[in-house]
């Protein structure tokens, strides 16, 4: 039998979609709670379209779960309810009473039509811990507007920090918006639960994405905010540090990233160019961050003579920080990914082969490590297992009555 997660008899009732949302719940899943995710019947959550790519079913068509979905709905399970009716809505209520968390990421006021917004659920619910994840929160000027990671990443400045200092403003190729945003949102969630569990009740968790895009500014927001002055794009180089970016090796590219000047002139040594640690305008960070544009075209022409290989093991055994710039396959293909587990398999009831590979959880916990329970779920598989089980027989047969589930 797997270990028991820290959340074990921990019920999160999930009404979102998308990402942000649903990666919270995954990583509390993770970690042993019974996630409830409640879908709209027929179409469910909205990525589950989001594809090519799609699970290839047992006759080698693509089924309807995209890549997309699999990457935040393991460890859940799947309940088909229409909410739009007066009997869906009521049936979420129920299950509600057995759940200690609800978490929604619908427009500010969507679920008040439906009986299921924090107003209208807190006196019923005073134990609930009910998290709400908007574009913009529930408060401000642009409460009302919707927000998607893009929106969220452009309306919060991160793209205007990223890409080439000559190019167009640049995106992070993931939804790192809508994934950081349920990180808080799981951070949140727990601290609210240990203060319910303290006897001081439940409470709403307000998150908008563009908040929490805006907190992960971190040193690039603090250096605005201390000198006045909005930062230029620079590519792969670092605001602070000189050198710290991606350089072109002979045959691929490679990451150096020295953090103080002792690295800096060991650094030097392995490029057989003492005279640029010595010189004064690159001995200290300091100078070399005011002379970077005289200093990185010369690193970069030496780099670019190296094989890769051979300059990552002379950083390595320099105990210079330095790095590959990995492809997918090749981050896939490591041992470290392996060891780490990092890369994991599941089995699933309507792939070919039989099973799906996912990416794994990175939290190692020595007495309660994280369970991979349930593969990514399909559209309404759990529906009258969950309400009858919470519900018992009669609210099952309830429920099949009033057809709030079909």
């Amino acid at each position: 039998m797997p270990t028991a997660g820290p959340l074990d008899g921990v019920r999160v009732l999930d009404l979102t979609r998308i990402l942000a949302g649903p990666s919270c719940t995954q990583l509390l899943g993770d970690l042993g709670a019974d996630i409830i995710k409640i879908e709209r019947p027929g179409v469910g959550d909205d990525t589950r379209s989001w594809g090519p790519p799609f699970i290839k079913d047992r006759d080698g068509n693509d089924s309807r779960e995209s890549a997309y979905y699999l990457c935040a709905n393991r460890n859940k399970r799947s309940v088909a309810i229409d909410m739009a009716t007066p009997e869906g809505a009521a049936l979420i209520r129920e299950l509600a009473h057995e759940c200690d968390i609800l978490i929604e990421n619908f427009k500010v006021g969507g679920l008040k039509k439906y009986g299921l917004d924090y107003a209208s659920m807190k006196d019923e619910f005073p134990d609930l811990v009910y998290c709400s994840i908007t574009g913009f929160g529930q408060t401000g000027p642009n409460a009302q507007k919707a927000g998607y990671d893009l929106m969220a990443q452009g309306y919060g400045g991160i793209m205007s920090l990223t890409g080439e200092p000559e190019g167009e403003p640049m995106k992070v190729a993931v939804g790192i918006a809508d994934v950081v945003c349920g990180l808080y949102a799981s951070t949140a969630i727990l601290a609210a639960l240990r203060y319910r569990d303290l006897g001081h009740g439940g409470q709403q968790i307000d998150l908008g994405l563009v908040d929490t895009q805006v907190a992960w500014l971190k040193n690039a927001g603090t250096n605005y905010l201390t000198t006045g002055k909005a930062p230029e794009r620079q590519g792969n180089q670092h605001a602070n540090i000189v050198p710290y970016q991606v350089f072109e090796a002979a045959d691929g590219h490679v990451i150096v990233a020295t953090g103080n000047d002792g690295q800096y002139g060991r650094f030097c040594e392995l490029i057989k160019r003492p005279d640029l640690a010595s010189d004064e305008r690159f001995a200290t960070n300091r100078a070399r961050l005011e002379n970077r544009d005289i200093l990185i075209p010369i690193l970069a022409e030496i780099i670019s003579r190296w094989q890769k290989d051979a300059f990552l093991q002379g950083m390595d055994d320099r105990g210079i920080p330095a790095g590959p710039v990995n492809t997918l396959p090749e981050v896939f293909a490591t041992d470290q990914v392996a060891a780490r587990e990092m890369k994991i398999t599941m089995d699933h009831p309507i792939s070919a082969s039989g099973t799906v590979d996912l990416i794994g959880n990175p939290l190692k916990l020595s007495k309660t490590p994280v369970n991979y329970q349930r593969p990514p779920p399909t559209l309404g598989q759990h529906t009258q297992e969950v309400v009858g089980e919470l519900l018992g027989k009669e609210g099952l047969q309830r429920a099949i009555k009033n057809q709030a589930i079909k």
